[in-house]
């Protein structure tokens, strides 16, 4: 048998972070490095999907040095240890993890698996998050004092219109949702009563 411990598929019955004891399987897997194929969200989805910031990852880990290691499994989840996903991979040092969304933190860790089946520990976890792109906010002066904000942000996303004249205390004046487009306007029909106001547009999604 070629490892002395491991566990059955499917289970995660060993705890990720610590080192490889598999005999004949020498630091299984070294560690996890990320890289993000697709950089952003695509630019047009439905707003009603409920994972409008789709993206995929590219994860890398080292090669076994143990002859008895026939393939690979990703596993991965939203919380630390606890990994409902499986992806299994052929004895390939990378794999693709796509349908992830934007702003989710995600957990992942692989084992060895022989050709029996027979699964190695978990090697180290790793984290990786997903940053939301930053909205981009345009403004345009109306007649009769009126502001017009015209952001650019993330389609299907909600956001508060605050607004400030002193940049310590801030007020929302409305919410928006944005079009599948990644588009939103909203008109500020009280800015005249101010003699300034300053705009940001915080993502609630």
């Amino acid at each position: 048998m070629p490892f002395s411990h491991y566990k059955y598929p499917g289970r995660a019955n060993a705890k990720p972070g610590g080192p490889s004891r598999c005999v004949g399987l020498k630091k299984v897997l070294g560690g996890l490095m990320f890289s993000a194929f697709l950089a952003s969200p695509s630019p047009v989805v439905s707003a009603a999907s409920s994972n409008p910031d789709n993206y995929g990852l590219t994860l890398s880990w080292h090669a076994s040095s143990s002859p008895d290691v026939a393939a690979y499994r990703v596993y991965y989840g939203n919380g630390s240890g606890t990994y409902p996903n499986i992806l299994a991979v052929d004895k390939v040092t990378t794999a693709i993890v796509s349908g992830l969304s934007a702003g989710v933190t995600y957990y992942f860790a692989v084992t060895g698996v022989d050709a029996n089946g027979l699964e190695s520990p978990f090697s180290n976890e790793a984290r990786y998050v997903q940053t939301l792109p930053a909205a981009q906010l345009e403004i345009q002066a109306l007649s009769a004092g009126q502001f017009r904000l015209i952001v650019t942000g993330t389609a299907g996303h909600t956001y508060d219109i605050e607004t400030t004249q002193d940049f310590r205390t801030w007020t929302v004046i409305g919410t928006v949702t944005a079009d599948p487009s990644g588009l939103l306007i909203f008109t500020d029909t009280n800015a005249a009563a101010f003699p300034m106001r300053f705009y940001r547009t915080p993502d609630k999604s």
